[in-house]
């Protein structure tokens, strides 16, 4: 039943009519996918796994049993099943399965050859660290797309990493080891943003005593990638449209046209369809930037990638800080799995690095973790020894923040210091929020 099923399905099939043979069978040839009954005269299931598991590590085995217990199933997938099914077998329930192993190994299989791309370039795949499939999902598609010179619009929350994204895409596009040029939206007034991405010629404005050349120049050949595009002011956003239509500027003061050629990435911390309906943005642009649209998920729709994240800022922080971190409980790891995370992977940075620098063992307790109401309520804080002034300052005005839910006028008040001081802080820390 089960050989005829899937060949009607399309897949390859082999059979065998017990472990020994199958194992043979797996010797000589190489498969993708093990079915394999659990009770079974002479060689067993569980022993045909482990055997199949020994010759082939990367294959899929899936346990068929009419012992459908919790015990048959722990015991198989601590063996390294890749799941099981209890008989009678439902043959939609297994199509199901077979379609999510087989989803699952394409995933594997192009993270392998984007970790193989990416071997010796400026950004590694270390950097990029992920183990859910929803991460997996948005690293092959920046992989697929980046081959093109289609624009790319990257809409995540603030601390997602849209940067790093972007410069995934950048490295593995046939534009690798050209430049690639950042410019902040947010971070510029009105006139200065049009200036930096366009230039200006000698005497444009007042102090403009030099020309100067714009993002747009600088990246020519290259890729240019623009942060939080959607708060672009409508002058901005005009002279891009004409910049994504007719591949040429004109620099703020000039007369003279001037040819690019320049892939534009670009990223926003909100859903662009919203920006459009307040007549924030211009659809007309949108549809220019958004070619393709990747989402970053949001660091709680990523529970498994908080682990490895953690490990990785752990051992981030005591290199920058000379401190030592031997070990984590595990309660620490429950507490992290447990909170929202608002300010995302950067917010979880800053936790490990302040939990690090303000640890004052080798192992690193929940008191280490200052993450405010929604986890767990920090110990007494002691300061440790040598701790540089600078990384005081960095934490100061991070529990300030997080104490006043990112009020920068509540932290400024009690810290004492300008509304500009935190502003610039923020910026200066790279603090998420």
């Amino acid at each position: 039943m089960l050989r005829d099923f899937l060949k009607d399905e399309g897949y390859p099939v082999s059979e065998a009519e017990n472990g020994e043979i199958a194992l043979i069978k797996l010797r000589e040839d190489c498969f993708d996918l093990v079915l394999t009954d659990y009770k079974m005269p002479g060689m067993d299931g569980m022993a045909l796994l482990q055997a199949a598991k020994d010759l082939n590590p990367e294959v899929d085995v899936v346990v068929m049993t009419a012992f459908g217990t919790v015990e048959t199933a722990v015991s198989a997938m601590k063996a390294g099943a890749s799941d099981y099914i209890s008989k009678p077998i439902d043959l939609d329930e297994l199509q199901l399965l077979i379609e999510r192993i087989s989803g699952r190994r394409t995933i594997v299989r192009e993270n392998k050859m984007l970790r193989k791309e990416l071997r010796g370039k400026e950004i590694t795949p270390e950097q990029i660290i992920f183990r859910s499939a929803a991460m997996a999902e948005v690293i092959n598609l920046a992989g697929r797309v980046a081959k093109s010179r289609a624009t790319v619009l990257i809409q995540g929350e603030s601390g997602t990493g849209k940067e790093l994204i972007a410069r995934l895409i950048h490295d593995l596009s046939p534009r690798f080891g050209k430049p690639m040029t950042v410019v902040n939206c947010a971070a510029l007034p009105e006139n200065l943003l049009e200036s930096e991405l366009f230039g200006h010629e000698k005497g444009a404005f007042t102090g403009a005593m030099n020309r100067h050349q714009g993002a747009f120049e600088r990246a020519h050949d290259g890729t240019l990638f623009l942060d939080e595009i959607g708060i672009a002011p409508p002058s901005v956003q005009a002279r891009l449209l004409r910049v994504l239509e007719t591949r040429e500027f004109m620099r703020v003061g000039g007369n003279e046209p001037i040819a690019v050629d320049v892939r534009i990435i670009s990223a926003t911390n909100r859903n662009p369809d919203d920006l459009v309906a307040e007549k924030l943005f211009r659809q007309d642009l949108l549809y220019r930037l958004q070619v393709v649209t990747l989402r970053i998920p949001p660091l709680r729709e990523r529970h498994d990638d908080i682990r490895p994240l953690t490990d990785h800022f752990i051992a981030t922080a005591c290199a920058e800080y000379g401190r030592h971190i031997e070990s984590v409980e595990p309660a620490c790891y429950e507490i992290l799995e447990r909170y929202p995370w608002p300010g995302n992977v950067r917010e979880l940075k800053n936790a490990m690095e302040t939990a690090v620098i303000m640890a004052t063992a080798p192992v690193l307790k929940p008191a280490d973790l200052h993450l405010g109401n929604a986890g767990a309520p920090g110990g007494a804080s002691v300061i440790p020894a040598s701790m540089p002034l600078e990384a005081l300052e960095k934490q100061a005005i991070l529990q300030s923040l997080q104490r006043h839910k990112g009020s920068r006028t509540l932290a400024s008040e009690e810290l004492g210091v300008s509304l500009r001081t935190i502003q610039r802080k923020i910026k200066e820390y790279n603090l998420p929020f």
